[in-house]
């Protein structure tokens, strides 16, 4: 190739697709080629699809048997498919559902039984000490408030006063026999006390778990019932609470 050939390519003027005029400028973009090759390209590909399912809709048998027959079902005008749970009739869930409800609440009974009966055992002497509490003590005069002794007053031993629970007078220390308990025995009694204490702590959160559970069950079979005017969500469901919903005041016949 010459070098004239090369110069008169090189200054070959370059054509662009024109941009849309102002006066049309609020119709959008204007359409280039690329974009109709494109909306061209997905128009046939739906034509021929509605091509072929008309010869399939022609060329079907109506006596033929196929298994989406019953997987599946239109609802106003609309194609759904069928959840596994479908394949079972309305009184099977309903019964489903009541198993799970009964089961909650049976797993929250025994908790709250397990809840009483370590209460029972520990008498929660840890919590009731550290209580604030008030005890109020009539003097006759400012005399007798600054000499005021409290371990006298309540008859027992002065490093009891702490304590408000289980705290015996000192007639009642006098008769105790208190055997000789080594400080691994009272370490190990405490280390055993904890862990009762954490234990309890443990079927409390678990016994309010179940609780939520329950209520929200209540609730969804409570929502499946008919009714003319359907309840308006007041809050919803989180882990430590149940749904809100508000009903409305229905007469019964």
């Amino acid at each position: 190739m010459s070098s004239w050939k090369k110069a008169a390519k090189s200054n070959q003027k370059v054509h662009r697709e024109r941009a849309q005029p102002s006066a049309r400028q609020h119709l959008g973009l204007l359409e280039k080629k690329k974009d109709y090759k494109q909306r061209a390209r997905d128009r046939n590909e739906k034509e021929a699809t509605l091509k072929l399912l008309r010869k399939r809709a022609l060329n079907k048998n109506p006596d033929e048997f196929y298994h989406h027959m019953i997987n599946s079902k239109i609802e106003r005008g609309e194609h759904h498919e069928l959840d596994k749970g479908d394949d079972f009739t309305k009184d099977q869930i309903k019964l489903m559902q009541t198993q799970d409800l009964k089961y909650v609440t049976m797993k929250r009974t025994m908790e709250a039984n397990k809840i009483g009966r370590l209460q029972g055992q520990l008498h929660m002497t840890d919590v009731v000490n550290e209580t604030p509490n008030k005890h109020i003590f009539f003097v006759e005069d400012e005399q007798e408030a600054n000499e005021f002794d409290f371990a006298k007053r309540l008859d027992t031993h002065p490093d009891l006063i702490g304590r408000r629970s289980n705290r015996p007078r000192l007639k009642d220390l006098e008769k105790l026999a208190l055997a000789n308990v080594s400080a691994e025995k009272i370490k190990s009694i405490n280390h055993q006390r904890g862990l009762s204490y954490g234990e309890l702590m443990r079927r409390i959160d678990r016994e309010k778990e179940l609780t939520v559970v329950q209520k929200t069950l209540e609730i969804k079979r409570v929502l499946k019932q008919k009714r003319a005017l359907k309840p308006k969500l007041v809050a919803k469901g989180t882990p430590h609470q149940s749904p809100q919903f508000k009903f409305k005041f229905e007469r019964k016949r």
